[in-house]
């Protein structure tokens, strides 16, 4: 799976230089030009990382952070800025940035920063062992076998594929485009009604009331979240 980075930075030059690096490495880049929306990209969706600028529109660098520490978000944040000051770092760190790179820095370094944070931190949340229940239902992954009061329920390949991917990531809101390219693939060809269609049955066989979901619920506006 492609590690995936959130790039929020103002400087159309900077963006496109970091995304052309970063893709060159092999990572998935996604980018905002604003505060306030990289803020709500990143408490709505999974990133392995983020590269955040400290002066942007609307809300700055610094807000980003604190706001997403309080938030229990724990993705690696690392700062780009022009203000090298020592305070400015410190203060960084203090809300709990991870790194802190004072631009102009040289692309081969970030890059070394970035693997090191990888290496430390996990890429998705810790969720899975071999096993993991929530309310009735008992899932067994090496098995691939999932049961409800005990009695097997039947899931076909992709619906536990589906139901993995949102364990991973319980806590977060998944967008249909990140389904699409992380349990479809990119080789795929489905739509975001794909999704949706799957979404309906895998309810229908681990929800009591699928009508109303109480584990695989609707984020309207952005996507879904597993909340088991």
């Amino acid at each position: 799976m492609k590690q995936r980075v959130l790039v929020v930075e103002d400087d159309v030059g900077m963006v496109m230089a970091l995304t052309d690096c970063l893709k060159s490495e092999g990572y998935r880049v996604e980018t905002e030009g604003d505060g306030e929306s990289g803020l709500q990209r990143a408490l709505t969706e999974t990133f392995d990382i983020i590269l955040l600028d400290l002066m942007l529109p609307n809300r700055n660098g610094f807000d980003i952070c604190r706001e997403l520490r309080q938030a229990g978000n724990r993705t690696p944040i690392v700062f780009l800025s022009a203000r090298g000051q020592t305070f400015d770092k410190v203060v960084g760190l203090k809300l709990g940035a991870d790194d802190y790179l004072t631009k102009p820095f040289d692309f081969a370094e970030l890059l070394a920063r970035l693997e090191a944070l990888l290496r430390r931190v996990p890429s998705v949340p810790p969720a899975t062992k071999d096993t993991y229940r929530f309310s009735d239902i008992a899932i067994d992954f090496p098995r691939t076998e999932v049961s409800k009061n005990g009695i097997p329920i039947e899931l076909s390949a992709r619906e536990f594929k589906l139901l993995r991917y949102f364990i991973e990531r319980r806590g977060f809101t998944i967008s249909r485009d990140e389904l699409l390219n992380e349990v479809w693939g990119y080789d795929s060809t489905p739509t975001t009604r794909t999704v949706d269609v799957h979404i309906a049955q895998l309810r229908q066989k681990i929800e009591s009331d699928p009508r109303h979901p109480r584990w695989l619920i609707t984020v309207y506006g952005f996507g879904y979240k597993f909340t088991g």
